[in-house]
């Protein structure tokens, strides 16, 4: 067994993740953030539906999927903006250099945003603090333009 291989036989690590540490963390990161991320999203969007008296969103349903798909990205540029205005010079260039990574809009936001919770130590209350006013904000911004031919034609 060799230095290098020596913790690569730990049963505790899956072995497709990577082996670098710090890579590690990153992907245990963008995995946490992608389930918080999923369920604020999905929260805001049954809520929503609820207040409107709407069925509730199907993953069958390409429409539903195409609006919660625009509500993560949505949620994730709001929670950039509400973070980045109050980072230093070093981390604005981490998250400057997540922003130009390979990859769609989503995964690019994605990259950002761990940047930013390993940047950060209260990444997670502030995070908390947007989660609840994007839902109180889409809950809210639901009734407008719901009259009687928006809900005869189905319009949200």
């Amino acid at each position: 067994m060799t230095p290098d291989s020596f913790f690569g036989t730990s049963l505790r690590r899956d072995p497709n993740q990577p082996a670098d540490l710090s890579a590690r963390i990153d992907a245990q990161l963008r995995e946490r953030l992608e389930e918080a991320v999923d369920f604020v999203c999905l929260d805001a969007l049954v809520q929503r539906r609820r207040a409107l008296a709407l069925p509730p969103p199907s993953a069958d349903n390409t429409r539903d999927r195409e609006e919660f798909a625009q509500s993560v990205l949505a949620f994730l540029t709001a929670l950039q903006a509400a973070i980045t205005p109050d980072l230093d010079e070093p981390q604005q260039q981490k998250v400057t250099a997540a922003e130009r990574a390979v990859g769609d809009e989503t995964q690019r936001l994605l990259g950002v945003h761990v940047v930013l919770a390993r940047e950060l130590p209260d990444y997670w209350q502030r995070f908390e603090t947007a989660r609840a006013a994007y839902t109180a904000a889409r809950i809210s911004s639901g009734g407008e333009g719901r009259g009687l031919l928006g809900r005869l034609f189905g319009r949200d």
